[in-house]
């Protein structure tokens, strides 16, 4: 069987050290774990950056950092402790549990709806013959399995439970958010972090992990009011590439999504506008992307209007953002619970603000955008990041090792280390390191040689072009700047 783009970007992965499984020395590792290693680390820090510049900073969000671990009401007001579960079938030969909509999905090429009744899921098995994956067993009725993670707080043993989303921390800190930040609707409250899901049988690396990393952004608004805020207009003219429901993908204005009523209001309408942008900023191909609507049928439970920001990848179409027309359900269910007045003020009426909610998973994210990115020819292999968005920003390599270049070399990495994510290379042929500099997506090269020792000039090589140009030192950083400035990210 070929190798495939999937098996070739795993080799990258974890050859280059991006990512890979979590204590993987141990035979009995759980699967859906998995450890950043450096370049991971540096490429997850720059997406979120960018994330933080385009839309918490564009839209004035308010960032904060919750607790992963949070207690049990939290969760009986969200409905987690009751609707958060999947479908599931144990192999009546070898007793495995296997996560059953996901098998039908691959055996029968089909998208089983999220809110399909169990015995609809069971005719669905019957209809495609599905057996066990692991064993070629019988699978036995289907169940719901939750997802949840409990964990035991304190010597009296509290249950409490992991976060499976970031966002109640953001629903039940709302209120002090509000009243201390001193602000008016809509204003929108964001956090980066880590979630965790007990999946069934997560796989495909970064796609489906038990631990992960969410970029979740919640907008706070009167729905009275939800076309006339004034900024929602700014992005009227904008094309959103949309996939209506039951309708091919067509590129409409936001507009044009609104007045036809495809989009409910222009908020909604704005930010995913955002989101679009955002998606296309960090260097996913256009073409490829999608904001498919959500059906009655596929709509989380607290949704009124869902939208999911899809790409295409080698491994088919792959959600990257829960779009979610939240309505008061959240607000209402944790003052329900905890007793607390969650109310606020807009305009003299009292109110229970309705929320938009973008829910990124960041990890599959950042595979979406290597996989749009890498390219290989016959001679090499390119990781076309955004330049901005690159692990290592610069190398620095003598051009060989000898004669002084080294020293001089050194010399330039430590003037620049500690304004660039920069790497010192001597080892092997020049040719071979600009290959491996290449293939984890380094924009800049920058090579000392002979003349360097004569005129304090360096050679800086452009990634994609492999254009060479001759620079003095003392204009190196300025430089270095300039290429990998987001408003400068691609040539030299």
């Amino acid at each position: 069987m070929p190798e495939t783009l999937y098996d070739k970007l795993m080799k990258l992965f974890l050859n280059r050290g991006f990512f890979f499984p979590s204590c993987e020395i141990y035979s009995d590792a759980p699967a859906g774990f998995w450890e950043y290693g450096k370049l991971g680390v540096l490429l997850r820090n720059r997406f979120v950056e960018t994330w933080r510049r385009e839309l918490v900073r564009r839209d004035d969000m308010i960032e904060i950092d919750g607790s992963q671990i949070m207690a049990k009401q939290v969760f009986v007001a969200s409905g987690h402790l009751e609707s958060f579960a999947d479908p599931v079938s144990r192999c009546q030969r070898c007793g495995a549990l296997h996560r059953i909509d996901r098998l039908i999905e691959e055996k029968a090429k089909i998208r089983v709806p999220e809110r399909l009744r169990d015995e609809e899921i069971e005719a669905l098995l019957r209809k495609y013959n599905v057996k066990c994956p692991t064993c070629g067993g019988a699978l036995g009725p289907v169940g719901r399995f939750n997802m949840m993670f409990q964990v035991r707080v304190g010597g009296a043993g509290e249950e409490a439970y992991l976060r499976p989303e970031t966002c109640q921390s953001i629903f039940v800190d709302f209120h002090r958010i509000y009243m201390t930040m001193g602000l008016k609707l809509p204003f929108a409250v964001c956090q980066f972090g880590k979630s965790f899901r007990n999946e069934i049988s997560p796989r495909q690396s970064l796609m489906r992990l038990r631990e992960f990393y969410q970029a979740e952004i919640e907008v706070f608004f009167n729905p009275k009011k939800a076309n006339d805020y004034e900024k929602v207009k700014t992005v009227a003219d904008y094309k959103l590439r949309l996939m209506p429901r039951d309708q091919e993908v067509t590129e409409m204005t936001c507009r044009e999504a609104v007045e036809s009523g495809i989009i409910s209001n222009y908020l909604s309408a704005y930010y995913l506008a955002l989101i679009q942008q955002f998606y296309e900023k960090v260097g996913l191909d256009k073409k490829r992307l999608r904001l498919r609507q959500l059906g009655d049928d596929e709509k989380a439970f607290y949704a009124i209007e869902a939208w999911d920001v899809e790409a295409e990848t080698s491994l088919g179409w792959i959600e990257l953002v829960a779009c979610n027309y939240r309505g008061d359900y959240d607000l209402s269910g944790h003052m329900r619970v905890s007793g607390k007045d969650l109310t606020v003020l807009d305009d003299g009426e009292k109110i229970i603000p309705h929320i938009f909610e973008l829910s990124m998973g960041v990890d599959r994210s950042i595979y979406t955008v290597i996989e749009h990115n890498y390219l290989e020819t016959q001679n090499r292999r390119v990781l076309k990041l955004p330049y901005f968005l690159a692990p290592i920003q610069v190398a620095v390599f003598p051009l060989v090792s000898k004669d002084g270049l080294p020293e001089k070399a050194i010399k330039i990495y430590e003037m620049i280390k500690l304004d660039f994510d920069a790497v010192f290379d001597d080892k092997g042929d020049i040719g071979k390191r600009y290959r491996k500099m290449d293939e984890v997506g380094t924009p800049v090269c920058i090579t000392v040689d002979y003349q360097t020792l004569e005129d304090d000039t360096v050679t800086i090589r452009d990634r994609d072009t492999m254009a060479q140009r001759r620079v003095h030192i003392s204009e190196l950083k300025e430089t270095l700047s300039n290429i990998l400035s987001i408003s400068h990210s691609h040539g030299v």
